[in-house]
């Protein structure tokens, strides 16, 4: 496989970034995809050890849909970096979760561009860590001249299960067209402390009840997957990276 040269944390993309951990892997080359006009492509992944680093450049033509669903939670620096170009009246859906403890980090960076009117996306990103493990969201979404009509969204949320574990965000917003409409917001908090005991006084140990309050958490990044098989493996996967998950 192609790298690229490797980055430091002067360039703005990887600022938060464990940039040591790439001193063996290196940095792969940019995967080009491209969606044709009126077209829908859909993927799902699982980010994983032997391939712990994506980069994905995505052209969506007029009328195009182009949506990922993802679970980050592999090796010391796990880290998925979008790349996407809107056309006109075209969409672009991503939903992923990011889980990782010990001294991992785990980042998802996005750049999506509105190049022409009536485009839309939305990005849900759910991060949960333990230990001493980070997740990080750099999000950006630029609306170019003449983009009119641009519906953009970006939603962060960050779990921490125990003292330690850290969460970013970091969303940007360049705008150069005025009838549009973008948000964004970022949110980082513990586990629920009344759901907890609700669980416990139930019965539920620990660990269950862990279990059911992150699956609730993440739900939500992958509720535009309409596939159900898919959607249970990613969940499945995220949730056998959370300490104390059966293996």
């Amino acid at each position: 496989m192609a790298t690229a040269p490797l980055p430091t944390r002067h360039d703005e993309a990887w600022r938060y970034s464990a940039v040591e951990a790439l001193a063996q892997s290196g940095v792969p080359d940019w995967q080009a995809l491209a969606v044709g006009a009126g077209e829908t492509v859909s993927d799902s992944l699982i980010v994983s050890d032997a391939a712990p680093i994506l980069r994905r450049r995505v052209e969506v033509a007029a009328g195009g849909h182009y949506a990922l669903f993802a679970v980050n939670a592999a090796g010391a620096l796990g880290r998925v970096e979008l790349e996407v170009t809107l056309g006109e009246g075209a969409r672009f859906t991503l939903g992923a979760v990011m889980l990782g403890g010990g001294d991992s980090v785990r980042e998802i960076v996005t750049r999506v561009t509105h190049a022409a009117p009536g485009g839309t996306s939305e990005q849900v990103v759910r991060a949960v860590h333990w230990g001493q493990g980070a997740g990080n969201f750099l999000g950006t979404v630029a609306v170019a001249r003449g983009a009119q009509k641009t519906d953009a969204a970006q939603s962060f949320k960050g779990l921490l299960l125990e003292r330690g574990a850290a969460a970013h965000a970091v969303p940007q917003l360049e705008i150069y067209a005025d009838d549009v409409k973008c948000a964004h917001g970022a949110t980082v908090g513990q586990l629920d402390d009344a759901a907890a005991f609700y669980l416990a006084a139930r019965g539920i140990g620990p660990d269950a009840a862990r279990r059911l309050l992150v699956e609730a958490f993440i739900g939500d990044a992958f509720g535009d997957l309409p596939d159900d098989a898919a959607r249970e493996t990613l969940t499945g996967a995220a949730l056998a990276a959370l300490p104390g998950a059966p293996r």
